[in-house]
């Protein structure tokens, strides 16, 4: 048998959306009756291509105006409301008080806030368009060709790809996730670091080896004219690994895998 203590912390809990299993964020109704994260019944819709509630299939021929619960959306709204924007978040290109963005669509190549994305959820025709998790430079993430979420890395002709491109430029290339790809590139920056690192150490060495000679026998002045000609081609020789070294170091700490592996093909020294 259930406690009042159970009873009540059952009671107490927020109610959840069927679709994420989570608290609702921006609740619609639909005409039968179920109600559903805005965001989760349109990308259900988006990706099932049919109109249909996913609790009791109840089938809509177009797509039905919802209807927002309003004391589910208040409290929705003011939790949202109550986070504080990071550095570095990509905020929504239609706010004029500008609030984080949530979504960006590949479609329309702008990025929106929660309130902003509404239109692509209850819309037929923007319903249709491929929301992706929010990207900095959105541009650079979609294929130019076919108009698609860059995923995809073609080996063979070393550039990114979408998945219309595999299927039909780069068909029978050397194809991998950008994800895989990334984590590949990732694995060999490090050596290279690693290796960078140990010709700095082994150059300083050398240039400590050359600045303890001995220049008491032969020509003293022609022999220190010599030294120091060659401590100066050490110094620029390591000049130049450090500089290879920082590179490095920062395309190491770009965390999106596009972007990083963009970067990493405009280096000079990539492979």
């Amino acid at each position: 048998m259930l406690t009042n203590t159970h009873t009540q912390s059952v009671m107490s809990e927020p109610p959840q959306c069927c679709i994420c299993l989570d608290e609702f964020s921006r609740p619609a109704s639909l005409p039968c009756g179920h109600c559903f994260c805005l965001g989760c019944i349109g990308e259900y819709w988006r990706i099932s291509k049919a109109c249909q509630c996913p609790l009791c299939k109840a089938f809509f021929p177009s797509r039905p105006q919802l209807k927002t619960d309003q004391t589910l959306h208040a409290g929705a709204l003011n939790k949202e409301g109550d986070l504080p924007l990071k550095a570095g978040e990509v905020l929504c290109d239609f706010c004029p008080v500008k609030h984080r963005a949530v979504k960006s669509c590949v479609k329309c190549l702008a990025s929106y806030c929660a309130a902003h994305l509404e239109p692509h959820y209850r819309s037929e025709e923007l319903g249709r368009h491929l929301l992706i998790s929010v990207v900095k430079n959105l541009e650079d993430s979609v294929c130019r060709l076919h108009g698609k979420q860059l995923n995809r890395f073609c080996r063979s002709d070393r550039t990114c790809i979408c998945s219309m491109c595999a299927h039909t430029e780069h068909r029978g290339h050397h194809i991998l996730s950008i994800n895989k790809e990334a984590t590949k590139k990732k694995v060999k920056l490090k050596w290279r670091r690693m290796k960078l690192q140990q010709a700095i150490q082994e150059t300083l060495s050398k240039v400590e080896e050359v600045q303890a000679l001995d220049l008491g026998g032969g020509n003293p002045k022609e022999a220190w004219a010599q030294n120091k000609q060659l401590i100066k081609q050490l110094e620029e020789e390591i000049s130049e690994l450090q500089s290879r070294n920082t590179e490095i170091e920062q395309l190491s700490q770009i965390e999106d895998d596009l972007h990083f592996l963009q970067s990493f093909l405009l280096t000079a020294w990539s492979w």
